[in-house]
């Protein structure tokens, strides 16, 4: 098998253990060059990932002839415009999550890499780590008879960085995110369930902005309708009192009901007949790496990625729906 020589568009923080080293430790897998606008950051994560290129130009990271395959893990507004730029190069792509600010952008991004006979793939991660592959042993296998419905709760109090409007961070800010905080972390969970219950057939939303901290949405509740029949409702709050989350997501079903949470480490809970059965996974050090692998081995022709741009562009969709009043009228 072929070693895929992977370059890196936007080394920040989800690649120092996320993501990065992932490229490394994966089989037949190495990460031979980094890109970041600010060059003396680039070069510092080089030197202590002992990656031998950097760039401060994203365009000549992807013109590299070393470079194999692009991972771009910059904000979602620069997304498209560097995945068509990989796939005009004739190189696959990995796009961080959310796969872009609107559905729309996904789709081009799709086109983009079809047209070019490229594959693209994006980082929901989660389709690959124990947990969540578990959660969707149990449900195809009938632990919870046939799913009726699914129900998503994450809230929060406001970070710190989210109160002073003059240095908000990315994920709050519209032009750059898409959304506020919704389109970065409810992703995971709908991407989820898109995997586990089969894809959204119908989606609706309420939005609106309660704490008045920045510009976009900081509450989301959804409804939604699965393609088995299951029906899901979800909440999103990032303006409550507790820090750091409440996060839950409960599968029930005609004869048991399972529970998780997307973003801890606890284990799958499966209520059933009276008794509960705990199963305790762990995540991998890196958590982007079974994915990765996943990656590397369908660009040699062994298997198949379950995350990629069809998929991940569906979640978006799913999200649009949820947000269509509340961006109705808005630049966004």
């Amino acid at each position: 098998m072929k070693t895929i020589r992977w370059g890196i568009i936007g080394c920040g923080n989800v690649t120092e253990v996320k993501s990065g080293p992932g490229f490394q430790k994966a089989e037949h897998s190495r990460l031979v060059a980094v890109m970041r606008r600010d060059g003396a950051k680039a070069a510092d994560y080089a030197q202590r990932h002992g990656v031998p290129k950097w760039y401060d130009d994203g365009d000549k990271l992807i013109a590299d002839p070393e470079v194999d395959a692009v991972y771009v893990a910059t904000p979602p507004d620069s997304h498209e415009a560097y995945a068509l730029k990989a796939a005009a190069a004739g190189k696959p792509v990995y796009i961080e999550k959310p796969m872009a600010r609107n559905h729309a952008e996904c789709l081009r991004m799709v086109a983009a890499c079809k047209d070019a006979g490229v594959p693209l793939f994006v980082a929901y991660y989660r389709r690959m780590l124990p947990r969540f592959l578990k959660l969707k042993e149990l449900v195809a296998n009938g632990a919870v008879g046939e799913p009726r419905f699914v129900r998503v709760t994450l809230y929060a109090s406001p970070d710190k960085s989210e109160l002073d409007r003059a240095t908000l961070p990315w994920r709050v800010i519209p032009e750059i995110a898409g959304a506020g905080k919704f389109l970065d972390l409810a992703s995971h969970t709908l991407d989820v369930l898109d995997y586990v219950l089969g894809p959204v057939t119908q989606a609706v939303g309420l939005a609106d902005n309660q704490a008045r901290l920045y510009d976009a949405e900081d509450v989301v509740s959804g409804s939604w309708t699965h393609a088995n029949g299951a029906v899901g409702t979800g909440i999103w709050c990032f303006a409550a009192y507790v820090r750091p989350w409440e996060d839950k997501i409960e599968i029930v079903g005609s004869e048991g009901k399972l529970s998780m949470s997307t973003f801890g480490g606890d284990p799958v809970v499966l209520d059933r007949n009276g008794a509960q059965e705990t199963f305790p996974l762990e995540n991998p050090a890196h958590i982007q790496q079974p994915l990765i692998q996943t990656i590397v081995n369908e660009l040699n022709g062994q298997g198949v990625c379950p995350s990629h741009g069809e998929s991940a562009a569906r979640t978006s969709w799913v999200m649009d729906q949820m947000l269509l009043g509340w961006r109705k009228g808005r630049p966004y």
